[in-house]
């Protein structure tokens, strides 16, 4: 796990120039590479023959930089520093991630004639890339963003995995082509802007949407979107035209039983997690207690039955949304060596602009500071990779069940009197109330033209007067919830369409951010087992009643696939928490710290603070209802002035 950057100048630049550039990132992202430290600087005049660490004096033109901060966990030596060439010199990679079938690859290349030097995974991707070219994309499992050099073709291919588990962010202007693993490590590049993108703040602002795709809320730098690859002509730096390389199908592929399926559930589950143990430090689970993060940490158990299986969770105490019952049960069944966390309201108040950096964009939630410190937690124990349950609601219609599409998707084939069942049975599990239901069912049906109008019906507005709208329509935002699905899914089951979208697009991108900040944060490599093509493509296969069933179950297969393996008193949950705060009463305790935050705020793109301010006093007074846009106020006002983004 690493941190990586890269930069091509488009105005002449030196190498000695480039130097306290390179210096910065490196200090930038040691977090999330503190074991080792590396950069190249490639002379325009001769690429195949690169400098390291620190270039001549010379001032000769550059032509790129690249560079990375390794956290060692397999093949801890030396060899496997970066970045890596090959033996010609002709290929340079700078890779952050990790390759779990990097074994059965290197075997296949190695039958091809292909000579591995060290253990890692790095060599093998290497080597891949030099023998497939993008085609070797299509056969890894793992979790990646890389940068590939071909200094004969004098090209960078970069490239990011299915799903976005890792991070790559690009900017392309005057000052050339440049990525970087993070935001703030990118704004050490000379002439990156800090502009705030207007669309993406109002979706934030407004949705609580965030990590859609390319966009983020900074108007110049882009995410290179989950399953997604770019050539940059070294000649031609700001002609960036990223390309899909994979997208999930949800055709209804699967012919088997319900009970056959179950099966080959679990069999791909436990070898994702078998793979997913290949480490040479050691290893952790995060367990929320949810079904999820107790399938990985009984997963773990019974491929390992002797391993100490160490588990971090945290423990709201004294709330309702604590998972305390749920954690211990499954730390006992699997002899976990476990350990907790628990968080007092003033914490969050001491840790927040470390936390907002570390995430690098404002986020949803105080729930973030909780996997936060979850993750700290495994650090100080000594813990370098946890496991984590990340994508199993996204893959097999999780959190509700979905309600909206799946009965909207019986009303569109007609099944009318089928429909009315799944309502009936929907109403029987915890926070699906006859109001609930209806709601979702109309925002499904209703044209994205008209909902406006159907938000205006229920008290909710696309333009609050806390949004400085005639500024947003100054530069032409669409105030209306951006939708990508009917885009990117035009037919099949309304239900897998949603998923799909949320899998790759919007949901689930948000939650691996948060996950990866969070860990690397504090030199973890967090990984999800859910998260294969391998499983991906199976459980979107599966017919949607095997996903969600006629009882409304959500997780249904899932559920029964674990039988055996986790305790039936967690796979026959109806509710859903994860690591959940009762972020009422702790703003309601830190009040006078979000006045003082919201006091001292000018300036701040896009927002009317005095407005918003008021709100908040009448929020305190019981005047006005409470709402997480409290939470999007105070975070993307702190974002705002603690990396100086300007309109």
């Amino acid at each position: 796990m690493c941190g990586i950057f890269g930069w091509i100048p488009s105005l002449p630049l030196s190498s000695p120039s480039a130097l306290p550039v390179a210096r910065s990132m490196l200090v930038a992202l040691r977090h999330r590479g503190p074991d080792d430290a590396g950069c190249l600087f490639f002379p325009a005049e001769d690429i195949l023959h690169p400098q390291e660490g620190r270039p001549s004096s010379a001032e000769k033109p550059l032509a790129l930089l690249l560079g990375q901060t390794r956290l060692s966990i397999i093949d801890l030596s030396s060899a496997g520093h970066q970045p890596m060439c090959s033996a010609d010199g002709r290929y340079t990679l700078v890779y952050n991630g990790e390759i779990y079938n990097y074994r059965e690859l290197r075997q296949e290349l190695e039958q091809a004639g292909y000579v591995f030097h060290t253990l890692t995974d790095t060599e093998v991707l290497l080597q891949a890339l030099i023998a497939w070219g993008p085609e070797a994309l299509s056969r890894l499992t793992g979790m990646f963003a890389f940068a590939f050099l071909d200094a004969e073709h004098r090209s960078l291919f970069c490239a990011r995995d299915c799903f976005g588990i890792k991070p790559f962010f690009w900017h392309a202007g005057e000052t050339g082509f440049c990525f970087a693993s993070e935001i703030p490590a990118l704004l050490q590049i000379p002439g990156v802007p800090r502009r705030a993108n207007p669309s993406a703040v109002y979706q934030y602002l407004c949705y609580g949407q965030y990590d859609m795709g390319g966009d983020i809320l900074l108007a110049d730098i882009h995410a290179l979107p989950p399953a997604h690859c770019v050539e940059i002509s070294l000649d031609d730096p700001t002609h960036v035209s990223p390309r899909r390389w994979w997208k999930p199908d949800i055709a209804d592929t699967c012919a088997l039983s319900f009970e056959e399926a179950a099966e080959r559930l679990r069999d791909i589950f436990l070898t994702s997690v078998r793979l997913h143990l290949r480490s040479d430090v050691p290893l952790g689970v995060a367990l929320s207690g949810g079904i999820d993060s107790s399938a990985t940490t009984c997963a773990v158990r019974y491929l390992e039955p002797d391993i100490d299986l160490h588990t971090f969770s945290f423990i709201a105490a004294g709330s309702d949304v604590s998972e305390e019952h749920w954690a211990t049960l499954v730390a006992k069944k699997t002899r976990a060596i476990r350990h907790m966390v628990t968080v007092e309201p003033a914490e969050l108040s001491v840790d927040l602009d470390t936390l907002i950096l570390s995430q690098g964009e404002p986020f949803g939630s105080t729930s973030i500071y909780a996997q936060y410190r979850v993750f700290r937690l495994a650090r100080e124990c000594g813990i370098s990779v946890t496991l984590d349950g990340q994508g199993a609601d996204e893959l097999l219609a999780g959190y509700q069940g979905y309600p909206g599409p799946r009965m909207a998707g019986l009303l569109q084939h007609g099944q009318f009197f089928r429909m009315l069942k799944n309502f009936q049975a929907f109403r029987q599990w915890p926070g699906r109330s006859p109001a609930y239901l209806c709601q979702q069912i109309i925002r499904e049906i209703t044209p994205a033209g008209l909902m406006p109008l159907a938000l205006r019906c229920v008290g909710r507005s696309v333009a609050p007067d806390w949004l400085n709208i005639a500024s947003l329509r100054e530069q032409s935002v669409r105030l209306q919830r951006e939708d990508r699905r009917r885009h990117l899914y035009r037919d099949g089951s309304l239900l897998k369409s949603t998923l799909a979208t949320q899998l790759i697009w919007n949901g689930l991108p948000q939650l691996l951010r948060h996950g990866d900040r969070n860990a690397m944060a504090h030199s973890i490599e967090s990984r999800v087992p859910f998260l294969t093509r391998e499983l991906a493509e199976f459980c979107l296969s599966l017919p949607e009643h095997y996903l969600v069933d006629d009882t409304g179950c959500s997780k249904s297969i899932f559920r029964r696939a674990m039988r055996g393996i986790v305790p039936d008193a967690i796979l026959d949950r109806r509710d859903k928490i994860g690591f959940a705060t009762p972020e009422r009463r702790w703003l309601d305790t830190l009040g006078d710290w979000v006045v003082t935050i919201l006091d001292q705020a000018e300036n701040v793109p896009y927002l009317h603070m005095h407005i918003a301010r008021q709100e908040w006093l009448d929020i305190r007074a019981g005047k006005s209802a409470f709402s997480w846009r409290v939470w999007r106020w105070l975070c993307y006002t702190r974002w705002v002035q603690l990396l100086g983004v300007t309109k």
